[in-house]
């Protein structure tokens, strides 16, 4: 097995590709590879540091916040954090006023969160040029509306492609172990989410969850099928009242 540097830089280098491509087709290729290569990575990380008791496989659970920007900082928020929940993670949406957001917070272990990071950044990229140029088929809709749909719809269907993902290298992996030699990657999973669940539990349990958010332009369904070809190789609010925030799973 390759050194997590290495195998990051690869797929680093495919994102890389699904940005500069020329059709959403050949993004897609590159995208889905990202995805496969992440998935296989993610159950690696997982299975070596449930094995070690020392500190070289160490994989400490914590937290990373990331700035949101407008335009349609709800939807990118969203797809932060729906990003995060389909690999392992925790997430906390800050500063959430009025259909914006300030800050994600994405907690959970580190090997996750180095990977929920770096194919949020790609997926930022690979949006924004078809989300500037998105127009409603309805004329009387509203541009940003419908936008906002559309970004949504993408989300969801990323956190999907990813959740299967991880679902089909797990089960890969464990088919390829021989009986009783290796770890059961769907137990490491099980276990590194209840560690995550228990400390994010103890960091954020003062939180209490607030309205669902509604969506009302007619993308969603574009939106959707434009996560397909990407590359990917509960509101809540503080005791005080001070920082809106959405946690999610």
């Amino acid at each position: 097995m390759l050194p997590t540097d290495a195998r990051l830089d690869r797929v680093r280098k495919l994102l890389a590709k699904a940005e500069r491509a020329g059709t959403p087709d050949e993004a897609e290729i590159y995208t889905a590879k990202a995805v496969e290569l992440m998935a296989r990575h993610g159950i690696d990380d997982a299975v070596l540091a449930a094995g070690s008791a020392g500190p070289a496989r160490a994989d400490p659970i914590g937290a990373l916040r990331i700035t949101i920007e407008d335009p349609y900082s709800g939807g990118k928020a969203r797809l932060l954090g729906w990003t995060a929940a389909a690999s392992g993670c925790r997430w906390v949406m800050h500063d959430a006023r009025g259909g914006r957001v300030g800050a994600v917070t994405v907690f959970g272990h580190a090997s996750d969160r180095e990977r929920v990071e770096l194919l949020y950044t790609s997926l930022l990229l690979q949006v924004a040029r078809p989300l500037a140029a998105l127009r409603p088929p309805d004329p009387g809709e509203s541009v940003a509306a419908y936008r906002r749909s559309w970004l949504y719809g993408f989300a969801v269907r990323i956190h999907d492609r990813l959740r299967a993902a991880a679902e089909r290298a797990a089960a890969e992996h464990d088919a390829a172990a021989p009986g009783g030699a290796r770890t059961s990657a769907a137990l490491v999973l099980a276990d590194r989410a209840d560690q995550v669940d228990r400390a994010y539990a103890e960091e954020f349990g003062s939180l209490r969850r607030a309205r669902r958010p509604t969506v009302s332009g007619s993308g969603y369904a574009r939106g959707a099928a434009a996560a397909d070809r990407a590359d990917i190789g509960g509101t809540r609010l503080d005791g005080a009242g001070r920082d809106r925030v959405l946690p999610g799973r």
